[in-house]
């Protein structure tokens, strides 16, 4: 069985959850130049988790071009076996890179997948052809492989022995708290091709696949990133690995308040809270105007502004530090809280501006994992989206908070000023709701219990963020739909249903 890897090979050569930048392409087999490769995505300079060398497929302006070029089975197996000497002799420390095979439109294609290392930095010689040539450090430059000189090459050796939080073994934990079942789940959702083998590997062997299992043979560990993504409860190998929502009624100064706690693994949780949040908090209100037919639609807070905040929240905060997220809802505002704060290097200024961009990340296997799933883009796209879809929903600037020694990060998103006018006779709650497209849609198909996936393909859809934000959260905040397990948004089990305020309005659009 040719071995996969834990990637989608479609989404690699359009780079939709990659960004070019960790992927280079090469029509031929050139040893040299792809040993420079191995080397510079094994430094990992920038903690972006490492990159992919795809052989077989040629270059244009940074794009793949298609159809592949291709290899032959012989080459193939040539070049396996020359690059298990390069890692061995050309390379130090040795490092060997993950390889797997693909057919792309009826030509073989073989795939490096090059995580970044636990004993950087690497160097690589400068000339296999020259035995007396040098050793050199190698990094990436934008899309280009570079030599590390003068403060690039001071700066990678200073991080030697410096692994991230999420990339290092879990000592205290074995292989058995790794669950297959998540795994295999993930893989099936993400739509990576070693899905189909998944059922056939022992969860080792799964685990090195996906780089969330290292060390030697006789004595392997799960690293952080597998724990918290694949165990039921990562929060016992890492306290106060939660998010806590709490909504206050009257106010943070009131009696009352409603809490609910999300824990489990990260993806899990990281939906969960935000599919919460969009069923019991957020509300759209429509304003008529007299002197135009159109009526102004907005909502207090923004599904996407919410969604991006909670995601940057789960990516960016430290996982050693025993404070859970947490996000507070008032009347007047919504908040997500998390530690610690951003970077140094980062102006606020700038960070409020939407300008900010980080030059590493603190958790850089979480955020592969996360873009995997598509709840972050990354590349510090997050801020910039949570500016635009709050502008586009005529709410106030959201600000970003930090204090002096950086220790925790809030983002503060204000309600839309409409819903503060409840006195204004032309502002009218909907009560009968003008529904979306989308939504009208969704209500014409929906016959008894429906689960997700006969939904979208009753609907046509293949894309299930898009079904999830434009449809699904859309029609429960609206009232019109509801689960059948709202206490499990994301039980296998859960299938939805019109409300009685859904049947009435759909017989009202059929009248």
């Amino acid at each position: 069985m040719t071995p996969k890897l834990p990637i989608n090979i479609d989404s690699l050569l359009h780079q939709r959850t990659i960004e070019s930048e960790r992927v280079e392409y090469k029509a031929g087999w050139n040893p040299e130049a792809v040993l420079h490769s191995i080397c510079a995505f094994a430094n990992d300079f920038h903690n972006l988790g490492g990159g992919y060398v795809v052989v077989g497929v040629a270059e244009q302006n940074g794009q793949p071009v298609l159809p592949p070029a291709g290899l032959q089975p012989e080459q193939i197996d040539r070049i396996q076996k020359e690059l298990l000497n390069l890692g061995n002799a050309a390379i130090q420390p040795a490092y060997h890179p993950l390889t797997a095979t693909y057919e792309v439109q009826g030509k073989l294609i073989l795939v490096l997948w090059v995580p970044g290392g636990e004993t950087r930095p690497y160097k690589a010689r400068t000339s296999l052809g020259d035995k007396k040539a040098d050793w050199a450090f190698y990094l990436r430059k934008h899309t280009s492989t570079v030599r590390a000189k003068g403060v690039d090459e001071r700066e990678l050796l200073s991080l030697a022995a410096t692994v991230p939080f999420d990339d290092r073994y879990q000592q205290s934990a074995s292989l058995t708290d790794l669950s297959p079942h998540l795994i295999r789940e993930f893989l099936q959702e993400i739509g990576s091709e070693l899905a189909g083998e998944a059922a056939d590997l022992d969860v080792e062997a799964l685990g090195r696949r996906m780089n969330v299992v290292g060390g030697p043979a006789e004595m392997a560990f799960p690293k952080n990133v597998g724990l918290l993504f694949f165990n039921e409860h990562p929060e016992r190998f890492f306290p106060a690995t939660q998010i806590d929502v709490v909504y206050f009624p009257d106010g943070p100064g009131g009696n009352r308040f409603e809490e609910k706690e999300f824990r489990g693994p990260l993806g899990r949780i990281t939906r969960d809270a935000v599919d919460y949040i969009a069923r019991n908090y957020l509300k759209e209100t429509v304003i008529k105007h007299p002197d135009r037919p159109q009526a102004e639609r907005f909502w207090n807070y923004p599904l996407a502004a919410i969604e991006e905040a909670v995601v940057n929240a789960v990516y960016h905060r430290s996982y050693e530090i025993r404070e859970p997220i947490e996000v507070r809802i008032t009347p007047q505002e919504l908040i997500v809280l998390s530690f610690p704060g951003p970077d140094r290097s980062i102006k606020m200024k700038d960070l409020q501006a939407g300008r900010a961009v980080s030059r590493r990340y603190r958790n850089r296997r979480i955020g592969e994992f996360l873009k995997e799933l598509d709840l972050t883009e990354g590349r510090s796209t997050g801020i910039p989206k949570i500016l635009r879809v709050m502008q586009a929903n005529g709410s106030p600037l959201p600000s970003f908070e930090t204090n002096e020694e950086r220790s925790s990060f809030l983002i503060r998103l204000l309600v839309h000023e409409g819903f503060f006018e409840e006195d204004d006779p032309e502002v009218t709650p909907e009560v009968t709701p003008e529904v979306t497209p989308e939504v009208g849609r969704l209500l014409e198909v929906l016959q008894g219990e429906m689960g997700r996936a006969e939904l979208m393909e009753a609907l046509g859809l293949k894309d299930e963020k898009h079904f999830r934000e434009h449809y699904q959260q859309t029609a429960i905040g609206q009232g019109l739909v509801e689960m059948t397990i709202p206490d499990k948004p994301r039980s296998r089990l859960q299938k939805y249903r019109l409300t009685k305020k859904g049947q009435t309005l759909l017989k009202t659009q059929k009248e």
